[in-house]
């Protein structure tokens, strides 16, 4: 086939399909109704949350400003639902599996699932790329300068890429708005650029990214190859006749794929808002979000002894030490840094040996008093991330059971301070089915119309989505962010391939600009943003 000719065959097929139609008034509605619903449920919990915590509601400026930060945030998660999640659908969709709009509630609800299901392990990933000093400083101007960097440099790129149809990913931009925001934040404070951020996790997480799309073009390739192998059945890998449904076996499999990306999309990118979320609140009501309260009480003795201990064995291995003036700056320094110094044993020793009193003082940590909780929580997580740091440390040779106490007590304060409200994950399950229902087309006509020169088989399309399923999967039991974006479309690309069924160059080079524009330029706009913000 010509090129011209696969070009008028798209064409033709393009002006069949109902992706081109408008969305139903039933839809509409369900937004509609979606929207309201979303908002009265994170009120009346916000509101529950803070009074259950012995908050007062002299002023409601509070939860004024509370509420504008949440909005923007999910904000993020709305643009990220409508520019990924579409991905998931595009294979139903072209194959004529499921009709537009089905597909899109079906995706958005297991979209919903996953979000509810995730372990929160990928949120505080990403967060804990973010410099120390900003995380501990989420209550003050510089820690809302940077959560609204990140949120607006995010969502305008995603818009940007978005409205030209192009399947950037939302993953691969706020990690470059988060380096963005630690290299601004560096050189405001006189340091190189190259200090503001934790580059061990980022490498971690650009390795993710840079391989995923690899993964998702060789791995379908190779899935279409050995299905065809095996699997003898010639109408798996003929394209769909106009408008005719897929032989039944097909289409289950087809929408079993499609399911699946849905869950995993939302178990893996809805928790990076839920991340930033945890920040807002933990900010603006620490007497509500700042601790887990819902710990058991009988769990909270242990944590002291923990602490108590590892007090103790830090302090066998700094003899002679004397305690540091300042064991917060200490530790701080240690995490932005690397560069270990004895005086970090006897530092992370007296932290240990507060928190620990405070718990004996208290008896349980739902019992510390609402001006304490902001200190305590960030000596907790300041404690976490210094152990994590002397884990990897490869200046660092520990005693075993020092390191044994050392894991035990991460994970209990761990538990103490990253933690998600379960209604924050409804909340952000909502706003990422809603950002499918509204505008899924732009994204979905690039998947299934302008990857390859041919229309998408029944076999291309299962194998990019299986593909897809696992490896987001995979990596979600990781903690590691991974686009879905990039996955899906190489997948496609990858089954194109294989099946010589031609590529259109115009629209990989886009993609592949795309690609490498992301992470420049969130950066560049990130940091601005943030610089701009602390001026305010």
């Amino acid at each position: 086939m010509s090129h011209n000719g696969a070009i008028q065959q798209n064409q033709a097929s393009a002006s069949r399909s109902p992706v081109y139609g408008s969305n139903s008034r039933f839809s509409i509605m369900l937004f509609i109704l979606l929207v309201i619903l979303g908002i009265a449920f994170a009120g009346v919990n916000l509101f529950n949350d803070v009074s259950d915590a012995g908050g007062d509601f002299t002023s409601y400026v509070p939860f004024l400003l509370l509420g504008l930060a949440l909005l923007i945030a999910l904000g993020f998660e709305f643009v990220n639902g409508f520019h990924d999640t579409a991905n998931a659908v595009a294979t139903v969709i072209y194959t004529h599996s499921m009709t537009p709009n089905i597909a899109v509630m079906w995706s958005g609800f297991f979209n919903f699932l996953g979000v509810l299901l995730s372990t929160g392990v990928v949120a505080f990933g990403i967060i804990s790329l973010l410099p120390v000093e900003l995380i501990l400083q989420a209550g003050t101007g510089t820690g809302f300068a940077m959560v609204y960097a990140l949120l607006f440099s995010a969502i305008l790129w995603n818009l940007g890429t978005w409205w030209f149809g192009l399947p950037s990913s939302s993953s691969h931009t706020l990690i470059g708005s988060i380096i963005g925001v630690g290299v601004a934040n560096a050189l405001i404070h006189g340091r190189t650029g190259t200090s503001g951020v934790d580059w061990d996790q980022a490498l971690k997480v650009g390795y993710a990214l840079l391989l995923s799309p690899i993964i998702g073009f060789a791995c379908s390739a190779i899935l279409l190859v050995v299905m065809k192998r095996t699997i003898k059945k010639p109408e798996l890998y003929s394209a769909p006749e106009g408008n005719k449904k897929p032989p039944i076996w097909i289409r289950g499999l087809l929408i079993l794929t499609c399911t699946g990306v849905s869950f995993a999309h939302g178990s893996n990118d809805g928790q990076k808002g839920m991340g930033l979320i945890m920040l807002i609140l933990v900010g603006t009501m620490p007497i509500a979000y700042a601790l887990n309260r819902s710990i058991p009480a009988d769990q909270s003795p242990r944590v002291a002894a923990l602490a108590t201990v590892t007090q103790q064995h830090l302090l066998e291995l700094s003899p002679g030490e004397a305690p540091p003036a300042n064991a917060y700056n200490v530790l701080t320094d240690y995490i932005r840094t690397g560069t270990f110094h004895p005086n970090v044993y006897p530092a992370l020793a007296q932290l240990s040996g507060a928190i620990s009193g405070q718990i004996r003082q208290y008896g349980t940590v739902e019992k510390i008093p609402a001006q304490a909780v902001s200190n305590t929580r960030n000596d907790m997580y300041l404690i976490s991330e210094t152990i994590k740091h002397l884990k990897s440390d490869e200046q660092v040779k520990l005693p075993a059971q020092t390191q044994h106490d050392l894991d035990a007590l991460k994970v209990e304060l761990d538990n103490a301070t990253r933690f998600i409200p379960w209604w924050v994950k409804v909340v952000v399950a909502i706003a990422l089915g809603l950002g499918t229902m509204v505008g899924w087309r732009r994204i979905v006509v690039t998947v299934g119309e302008k990857i390859g020169k041919t229309h998408l088989t029944y076999a291309q399309g299962a194998s990019a989505e299986l593909v897809a399923m696992a490896t987001i999967g995979a990596a979600d039991a990781f903690g590691l962010p991974v686009s879905t974006t990039h996955v899906l479309s190489s997948g496609v690309a990858g089954t194109m391939a294989a099946n010589r069924s031609g590529l259109q160059m115009s629209t990989l080079r886009n993609l592949l600009m795309a690609w490498v524009l992301t992470l420049p330029v969130s950066i560049l706009l990130s940091a601005t943003l943030y610089w701009l913000f602390t001026h305010l």
